[in-house]
């Protein structure tokens, strides 16, 4: 009865831990720690970040995307302009050089979700597909951190 309980009470904290979402590779790129914010009630645009490195000989580029939870996906880099944070698109997609890990992160480059078709909410998990010029179509699982989150460290 007593290992029982205990076994149940393991359970139950392991399925409440995050999960963090695999590595993917993909020819020469390896996509790793994708993960979105949680947007509030209402809101139609949502940000993800990632790590992605090239393993390569050669440069890919990161040309657009799309997602489960959204209309439209886009690649955007911030700036800071006479004191403004701007968010852009990136017209021509976001190189990765060979050899190279960028990583699209809050206040830096990153990925859009535009027009949620539903909030993005803490623990809930889908699907992005992203198209690099070289790698091609690769699906990714997106996990979503809290409003303020910032990347999920591996293994926790």
């Amino acid at each position: 009865m007593i290992r029982t309980m205990i076994l149940s009470a393991a359970l139950a904290i392991g399925a409440a831990w995050p999960v963090a979402a695999a590595d993917v590779t993909a020819g020469s790129l390896k996509i790793s720690a994708p993960w979105a914010r949680a947007t509030p009630k209402g809101a139609s645009v949502g940000g993800g970040y990632l790590k992605i490195s090239n393993t390569g000989n050669e440069p890919d580029r990161l040309i657009g995307g799309s997602a489960d939870v959204s209309k439209r996906f886009e690649v955007h880099s911030t700036t800071m302009e006479n004191g403004v944070m701007k968010m852009r698109p990136v017209s021509d997609g976001l190189e990765i050089k060979p050899g190279q890990t960028v990583e699209l992160k809050p206040g830096g480059y990153h990925v859009m979700f535009i027009e949620l078709s539903q909030p993005l909410k803490k623990g809930d998990h889908f699907k992005v597909t992203l198209e690099f010029a070289k790698a091609g179509k690769v699906d990714v699982d997106f996990t979503i951190e809290g409003i303020g989150g910032m990347q999920m460290k591996h293994g926790h």
